[in-house]
């Protein structure tokens, strides 16, 4: 684990993305929530919280922080036949939340994939990564701008 005791405490944020592609009779049925193990959603950003705050407990050497605030909230996208995950986490402490974003965008899809896999296994939670992160000694990235890395 990298020593950060040297380090100021500053306010970070980090923001993830993940994209759940399926069926349009999945996406349907999430929509109309339809479906017997209830609110596919509701649980899910549940589930993207909690895994947010019990990061460091899955990630080896990654330290455990006080988070002040996790958001997680989904667009579907009708057209591709996709749901996309976003999550924004927010901290004051001494290392960045981007493994904390990651991490919730991750689990979050990876609960609706479990909710919605007896009608859909042909699902793909696809295109995990950093949007932004904020805070800290490197300061502000978003991917895509100068110096971040292109992307979709």
């Amino acid at each position: 684990m990298v020593d950060v005791t040297a380090k100021a405490i500053t306010a970070r944020v980090a923001r993830a993305r993940a994209t759940l592609r399926l069926q349009p009779a999945t996406l349907r049925a999430i929509r109309r929530r339809g479906l017997a193990k209830g609110d596919v959603l509701g649980v899910a950003r549940l589930a993207g919280i909690m895994a947010a705050k019990r990061t460091a407990e899955l990630i080896p050497l990654c330290h455990p922080l006080r988070l002040t605030g996790v958001d997680v909230r989904f667009v579907p996208d009708r057209r591709r036949a996709a749901i996309h995950v976003e999550t924004a986490v927010r901290a004051v402490d001494r290392t960045g939340v981007e493994i904390e974003a990651l991490t919730a965008a991750a689990v979050a899809g990876l609960t609706i994939y479990d909710m919605v896999k007896a009608i859909d296994r042909a699902m793909v939670l696809t295109d995990l990564h950093l949007v932004e992160k904020a805070g800290g000694r490197t300061g502000h990235w978003r991917r895509g701008a100068t110096g971040g890395r292109a992307g979709p």
